[in-house]
């Protein structure tokens, strides 16, 4: 664990890239060889908008990064965080618990907020407009979500009081599991299940993609799955019948240009109802296969 944390302290920003790309190449290479469902769509197409999206999220976080690394020193430094008021502990358990503590805030309490507050919807509203769910969706983010998205983290790093080794290794984790609980893979049904009683599975994260509520507001979580149990927002749904979009943003041409995308926080206020497309629209339930 120490030479895993030590590697981490000083990633270089090449191996970053690595990560990030050598992930999105694995699980598209995986989704050709056990694809949850067929549709029509053309993938490189459809991966351009989220491929800009995935940019922007570089753009906005490079500079930004400076921020995390200097209140991830002062934490340190001044002994300040819940994992430093902690008695001491194995260095296997402290790492643990920085995830696990990073994850809660940074991930899960900022996704169910932009589910809860009305303007931080809109904005969060370009991910879950996405009609084909892959591995490019994971990196489909608006720039402003980029920016609410990193405020959460600055402040779990502040709470938890986490060093920058714990940090590195929380965001690659992210960006690996998020890349993989959206890909369009299909799992054996049991060792889906069995994988998400610990991490998000794609099966779990898929039923969070459907259409309409109540599935929309639900399975918040990015790595860990136990948030969404111990909170109450798990929520299971056969992946046969779940249907990507949005009800209220049916609109599948606007919902892949860019430049729609970018206005897209700014249409007016309309929230997921129970009410929504007529299911005889889904295109992925007759794309289904047996496993």
């Amino acid at each position: 664990m120490e030479t895993i944390i030590n590697y981490f302290e000083t990633i270089p920003s090449v191996h970053r890239s690595l990560i990030l790309v050598g992930g999105i190449t694995f699980f598209w290479i995986l989704e050709g060889i056990v694809p949850l469902f067929s549709v029509g769509y053309k993938k490189w197409r459809h991966a351009l908008p989220n491929f800009f999206f995935t940019m922007t999220t570089i753009l906005v976080n490079f500079p930004l990064a400076f921020i995390l690394l200097k209140t991830s020193d002062w934490t340190v430094q001044n002994d300040f965080g819940i994992i430093n008021w902690l008695p001491e502990m194995p260095l296997w358990a402290y790492v643990l618990l920085g995830l696990l503590l990073l994850d809660l805030i940074g991930a899960y309490f900022a996704h169910w907020t932009e589910h809860k507050i009305k303007p931080l919807w809109m904005v969060h509203l370009v991910h879950h407009s996405d009609h084909n769910v892959d591995t490019t969706t994971a990196n489909r983010h608006h720039p402003l979500e980029s920016i609410i998205r990193y405020i959460f983290t600055l402040v779990g790093v502040f709470i938890v009081g986490a060093p920058i080794g714990v940090i590195m290794l929380y965001q690659s984790l992210s960006v690996v599991l998020s890349q993989f609980n959206h890909a369009n893979i299909k799992l054996p049904k049991g060792l889906d299940k069995a994988l998400s009683w610990v991490l998000i599975s794609p099966d779990m994260h898929k039923v969070h993609h459907h259409y309409k509520l109540p599935y929309t507001d639900s399975n918040y979580g990015n790595i860990f799955s136990f948030w969404d149990r111990l909170f109450g927002t798990y929520m299971h749904m056969e992946r046969e019948t779940i249907v990507y979009g949005v009800d209220t943003f049916p609109d599948e041409k606007e919902n892949s240009s860019i430049k729609g995308l970018l206005k897209q926080p700014f249409h007016k206020y309309r929230r997921p109802t129970t009410q929504g497309l007529n299911e005889q629209k889904n295109p992925v339930t007759a794309s289904y296969g047996d496993i």
